[in-house]
């Protein structure tokens, strides 16, 4: 039989497949829409049991809590981001950080910027982190008003306090600064706090006593117009992956480390013509992320 008198044949015999075992088309990766995306467009809080999934920067949230724009001794910040979601931990750390900050000279409590978004996940701008609630930038700004409208809070910036580049703190930096951080990372639930080196920096000079809480506070780059609080997973939530422990010590030897190579940088290597370029990174689709966190989309 000749290969034309075939084809209807088995053209008949693929219409009479089931539909359960016919092959069905696949899309690429590449064409699947974007995990910053998704979960950009969500606007509240899946009705789920809270739950921090995957880690800070590869994940989401379920069950998330939304920090009211304003309290006694905190207001959030830009607004329209409506960012300002976390875990039950997180919304409850704000409060009590907020209440101690009450009580510093100047200031009448906190200005809270980014958290999460409703439901976590990557952000359409910003931040690699912040993916699971559990993350939080909180402003230079001393606190003077807690009754800023929306508009205001648009609008206002908070205060640098770098000099040289970051290698020391300018005017701007003052006692209650370091109180307000060194009770943040006193604070049990906190793994992790990123601030810029001069701030360590000035930060070891300064304390006094046990200095243990020193290890926590880690220079980074920026964060010198917030610093950025971390919180560790909280106990018995599966799912959740951990910041690695701090390095052991305090940690002011390598922040005295890094201001050194701001004043005096190294001189550049020189860059191998054979090197093969580096990838740009590619953006995550909801694959990427922990299989729960679909249904943190699906949810009501």
């Amino acid at each position: 039989m000749t290969f034309p008198r075939l084809i209807p044949i088995l053209l008949g015999i693929v219409l009479a497949m089931p539909l359960s075992i016919m092959p069905l088309p696949t899309a690429p990766l590449s064409a699947a829409p974007l995990a910053k995306q998704l979960f950009g467009a969500e606007k509240s809080g899946s009705r789920q049991s809270p739950a921090a999934i995957g880690s800070y920067a590869k994940g989401c949230q379920a069950g998330a809590v939304q920090l009211p724009e304003t309290g006694p001794t905190w207001q959030a910040m830009r607004l329209s981001r409506n960012r300002n979601w976390g875990q039950p931990e997180t919304i409850d750390f704000i409060k009590d950080l907020s209440r101690f900050a009450a009580k510093q000279p100047g200031w009448n409590g906190l200005y809270i910027g980014d958290i999460s978004q409703p439901r976590g996940g990557p952000m359409l701008s910003g931040h690699r982190s912040h993916q699971i609630g559990l993350d939080i930038d909180i402003w230079m700004l001393p606190t003077s008003r807690l009754n800023l409208s929306q508009r205001q809070r648009e609008n206002i910036s908070s205060i640098s306090l770098r000099r040289a580049s970051g290698a020391y703190v300018n005017a701007n930096w003052s006692k209650a600064h370091h109180e307000i951080i060194r009770a943040a990372a006193k604070d049990r639930r906190t793994a992790r706090i990123f601030v810029f080196p001069g701030a360590k920096v000035q930060m070891c000079k300064d304390a006094k006593g046990n200095r243990k809480w020193l290890r926590k506070v880690r220079p980074w780059w920026g964060h010198h117009y917030h610093f950025h609080v971390r919180l560790a997973c909280p106990r018995g939530m599966r799912g959740c992956v951990d910041q690695n422990p701090p390095p052991r010590g305090d940690g002011c030897a390598e922040a005295q480390q890094w201001v050194d190579n701001i004043l005096n940088p190294p001189p550049p290597k020189k860059a191998d013509p054979n090197a093969p370029k580096p990838k740009p990174r590619r953006e995550y689709v909801l694959a990427d992320l922990p299989q729960q966190c679909a249904s943190v989309l699906r949810s009501d």
